[in-house]
């Protein structure tokens, strides 16, 4: 954990952690299916889905961090939302 940052919340982490388990054996599963010689449409179609769990992971790591820099009174709000926007366009 670096100085200055911002956690997830106990709940949130544990959540993050069962989607990247599930984006993780999603992964697997697209290996074995090159290994096996499936179909392309197939693969193509499991890879969209593990781009669409990552985003919505993300989306979980982006709310938190929004609101904890957010309650953050030690920091300046114009600040803040300039780093959030910045943020937000790396990701998007």
């Amino acid at each position: 954990m670096n100085a200055g940052g911002h956690p997830l919340a106990p709940e949130r982490r544990d959540e993050l952690v069962r989607r990247l388990r599930r984006i993780e054996g999603q992964v697997r599963g697209i290996q074995r299916m090159v290994e096996e010689g499936r179909d392309c449409r197939d693969i193509v179609h499991q890879i969209a889905a593990i781009r669409q769990a990552l985003a919505s992971a993300n989306s979980v790591v982006l709310e938190c961090y929004a609101q904890n820099c957010l309650s953050d009174s030690e920091r300046c709000r114009a600040e803040t939302i300039n780093e959030l926007i910045e943020l937000f366009k790396d990701v998007c």
